[in-house]
């Protein structure tokens, strides 16, 4: 990760789009909230996560302290957050707490970030954005850069993948509704990362396989 000195920390009340299909980074100071709202109702937003130290320097590549949704589900023993929950980093590390949920809480940690193959699988041959790469376009957009093969698994805010019989896997539509939010507290300085999912080929964002806006506060 690259030099991140520059980046100022936004201000308490400080709100923002995150635009349908697109990446948006959000530098979030230690003990600021970060207010997520499901402006539609029906769309999912892949949340990335990565620690810096109290200089905004990133820490060292060896020691990089990312959102980990392995860690997350060890240290709360479910495969979901809930209001309350903590969510750690790679070193098991609290980066993050779960402090409000007004939807009913279906969120998901198992299925990896969308990318330009898990698209080719689908039938698209032609070029579709994905939330690995705007991931990496919104870190390079802060001055930040990672391989571009190194994407973290992202928590899935209101992504509906449901553990059926036998524990298989479906894709179903949020049970999310317009204006349902989370708002997370960060433990420690962070950058996060925020994607409007553009998947439209399977229910993920809805039946209507719409992506659309989200917004976001810093409260």
């Amino acid at each position: 990760m690259s030099d991140v000195r520059h980046l100022v920390m936004l201000k308490h009340g400080s709100s923002g789009v995150i635009e349908a299909r697109k990446g948006k980074a959000i530098p979030v100071e230690k003990g600021q909230s970060l207010k997520l709202i499901n402006t539609h109702g029906k769309q999912v937003i892949d949340f990335f996560a990565f620690a810096l130290d109290s200089n905004l320097k990133p820490l060292p590549s060896r020691d990089l302290d990312f959102l980990s949704m392995q860690h997350t589900r060890s240290g709360n023993m479910r495969t979901s957050p809930r209001s309350g929950d903590k969510l750690f980093s790679n070193h098991r590390r609290p980066m993050i707490v779960m402090v409000e949920d007004t939807s009913p809480g279906i969120h998901d940690t198992l299925v990896p970030a969308c990318d330009a193959e898990r698209y080719r699988q689908l039938g698209i041959q032609e070029y579709h954005a994905s939330c690995a790469e705007n991931l990496h376009t919104a870190l390079k957009e802060v001055g930040c850069s990672f391989p571009t093969d190194f994407t973290p698994a992202p928590l899935n805010l209101w992504m509906n993948v449901p553990v059926q019989e036998e524990g298989a896997l479906a894709f179903e539509e949020p049970v999310s509704q317009a204006g349902d939010y989370v708002v997370l507290k960060a433990e420690v300085d962070c950058l996060v990362v925020c994607s409007a999912c553009p998947q439209d080929v399977t229910p993920v964002n809805g039946y209507g396989q719409k992506p659309s806006d989200c917004h976001f506060e810093i409260c």
